[in-house]
C-alpha cells in the first residue's frame, strides 16, 4: 500500500499509458492530454452544440473553467442551471430525475486503476446514478495523480487522502462535514463510447 503522501504525485508516462490501454480494454474511451487547457478543448470538441449537459460538482471542473463554460456560456442546455431555478420542496422528484439521467454529464473520479477501473466516492450519491447508467454520455477529466495500482489502493486514496481535503473544503464552503458514504466502482462499460476518460498530465482536483 502507498502512503497517503504519495497520492498527490503524478503518475509517470509508462503508468499513464498502461492505464489508458486498460481503460480501453474495459470498454471506456480514453485520451491523454498534456494540460488542463487541452482537456477543456477536448471536452468542448466532444460536446455537441446545444446538448443537454449536467456538470457534476468537481474541483477539477472548477479549476479548469469547464463548469462555467457549460453553465453560463450559453452553448449548452445546462441541467445545473435549470436545477438552481427549481424548488426542492415542490419539484424534488423532477429535480432528481433531471440530475440522474441527463443526455451528457461531465465530472471526475477519485481514482483510476492501472488495470482500467474507476472509483468514485460521494457524500450524498447525487452524481452516481448518472455515472453508472442514467446519463447517455459521460466525460471524466482526471489528473494523473489519481492513478493507483488497483481498487484497494483506490479506496485507500479516497479514505486517507481525498476525504480529509474534501471534508475541509465542505466545512469552509457549506459549514458541514463531508463523508465517504457511497461508492461507485466502474469495472467495465458495456455501451461502446458511453464513457470517455481524459487523463491530464497535471495535478487537478483531489
Amino acid at each position: 500500500m502507498a502512503n497517503s503522501k504519495d497520492f498527490g504525485e503524478l503518475a509517470d508516462e509508462q503508468t499513464i499509458e498502461k492505464t489508458k490501454a486498460a481503460l480501453k480494454a474495459n470498454g471506456l474511451e480514453a485520451w491523454v492530454v498534456n494540460s488542463g487547457e487541452e482537456a477543456k478543448a477536448k471536452i468542448m470538441e466532444l460536446l455537441p452544440p446545444g446538448a443537454e449537459v449536467m456538470s457534476m460538482t468537481s474541483m477539477t471542473l472548477e479549476a479548469l473553467g469547464i463548469a462555467k463554460e457549460i453553465n453560463t456560456a450559453g452553448k449548452y442546455a445546462s441541467v445545473r442551471s435549470k436545477l438552481t431555478s427549481m424548488s426542492k420542496d415542490s419539484q424534488g422528484s423532477e429535480m432528481r430525475k433531471l440530475g440522474a439521467a441527463p443526455d451528457w454529464t461531465v465530472g471526475s473520479v477519485h481514482a483510476l486503476t492501472e488495470d482500467g477501473h474507476a472509483v468514485i466516492a460521494s457524500m450524498t450519491g447525487s452524481q452516481l446514478p448518472a455515472y453508472a447508467y442514467g446519463a447517455g454520455k459521460v466525460i471524466w477529466v482526471v489528473g494523473a495523480q489519481k492513478i493507483v495500482q488497483d481498487v484497494a489502493e483506490g479506496l485507500q486514496r479516497i479514505n486517507d487522502y481525498v476525504f480529509p481535503l474534501e471534508d475541509a473544503r465542505a466545512m469552509k464552503a457549506y459549514g458541514v462535514h463531508s463523508g465517504v458514504n457511497k461508492l461507485l466502482i466502474v469495472n467495465k462499460e458495456v455501451q461502446p463510447g458511453r464513457i470517455t476518460v481524459i487523463i491530464v498530465k497535471e495535478k487537478l482536483g483531489f
